[in-house]
C-alpha cells in the first residue's frame, strides 16, 4: 500500500510548477491554452489544481517550455503521482478531505480540546468516539472509518516517509473517559508508549492556565516541508470541516500554537500526568 500517495498535494505541486514554468516563458494564458487546444479557463483551472492534466499535455508544455534532462523526468513522474489514486480511495474517501492531506505532509501539529488526537487513537477509542456521533453511520462504515485512522497512525514508524506529530491536548480530553474505563487506560497506556517515538511530541495544557488565546477551539496545521507547498491549516467543527490556505491565517495559526506550547506541560512532565491519570482510572 503506498502510504503516501495523495493526488491533491501532488496535482498542487504539479500545477504550481506548470504556472512558474509558462511565466518563464514570457506566456499568458490566453498565448498558451490554443498550443494546447484548450480554452483558457481549461488552461486556468490546470494551473491552480482544480482539474488534473495526463502525461500527454504535459509533454506537450514541456516541449513548449524547452524543458529538458533531469526536469522531463522529474515532471514526468510527478504528473503519474499526481493522477494516482490514494490508498484512501479504496476506504470510500475521495481526495477533498483530510487524510488526502495528511498523507503528504511531513508535520502535523495538532491542538484538540475534548478528545485524543486521532493519530495516537487506539481502535477501541476510536470506534467509541465513531459510535457517540450523531451522524454515526452502519456499524460496517464504522469500522471502516477506524481502519482508516489506524492505516494514517502507519506513517509515525515509516521509516521511508515518517509523519512527525506535535501535539497539545487539553487536560480535559486526557480525562475525559471515551468509551468506558477500560478503553480509557489502554487509550493512555498507548499514548505513553508513542510519545516515546522520535516521531511524536505530546504536550498537556494544564485546566489551570485559564483563558489563553486558542481557547476558542481545536485546530490542526499541516506542512509540507520536502514538496515546497505552503503549509495549510484545518479546522472541525459540528457542521463539517474548513481547510485554510490563506497565508496570514495559517502563519496566525502557528503563532496561536506556539503560543499553547508555551503554556503546556513539558513532554515529560505531560507524561507523568497521563501516568497519574490513569492509575486514578
Amino acid at each position: 500500500m503506498g502510504m503516501r500517495s495523495g493526488a491533491l498535494v501532488r496535482r498542487r505541486q504539479l500545477a504550481r510548477i506548470l504556472r512558474d514554468l509558462r511565466r518563464g516563458s514570457g506566456l499568458t494564458i490566453e498565448e498558451l491554452a490554443p498550443r494546447l487546444d484548450f480554452s483558457p479557463s481549461k488552461l486556468s483551472r490546470i494551473e491552480n489544481a482544480h482539474q488534473g492534466v495526463d502525461v500527454h499535455v504535459v509533454r506537450t508544455m514541456m516541449d513548449i517550455f524547452g524543458v529538458t534532462g533531469d526536469q522531463w523526468n522529474a515532471l514526468l513522474t510527478l504528473t503519474r503521482e499526481a493522477s494516482a489514486k490514494g490508498w484512501w480511495r479504496a476506504y470510500g474517501l475521495d481526495d477533498q478531505g483530510y487524510v488526502p492531506l495528511e498523507a503528504e505532509a511531513g508535520t502535523v501539529r495538532e491542538y484538540t480540546v475534548n478528545y485524543l488526537p486521532g493519530l495516537l487513537q487506539t481502535a477501541d477509542y476510536a470506534r467509541a468516539l465513531f459510535e457517540s456521533s450523531l451522524h454515526a453511520g452502519s456499524r460496517a462504515v464504522r469500522e471502516n472509518d477506524v481502519d482508516v485512522r489506524m492505516i494514517r497512525q502507519k506513517r509515525l514508524t515509516d521509516p521511508e516517509h515518517p509523519l512527525t506529530l506535535v501535539a497539545v491536548i487539553e487536560e480535559a480530553a486526557v480525562r475525559r473517559v471515551i468509551g468506558d474505563p477500560d478503553v480509557m487506560c489502554a487509550q493512555l497506556a498507548h499514548v505513553l508508549e508513542t510519545a516515546e517515538l522520535d516521531t511524536v511530541t505530546i504536550q498537556v495544557l494544564p485546566a489551570d492556565v485559564g483563558a489563553y488565546q486558542g481557547v476558542t477551539g481545536a485546530f490542526t496545521l499541516l506542512s509540507f516541508e520536502t514538496l515546497g507547498e505552503p503549509d495549510i491549516g484545518y479546522v472541525e467543527h459540528p457542521m463539517g470541516s474548513v481547510h485554510i490556505e490563506k497565508a496570514e491565517d495559517v502563519a496566525r495559526g502557528r503563532v496561536v500554537f506556539d503560543h499553547l506550547r508555551s503554556l503546556a506541560l513539558s513532554p515529560e512532565e505531560s507524561a507523568a500526568l497521563i501516568e497519574r491519570v490513569a492509575m486514578q482510572m
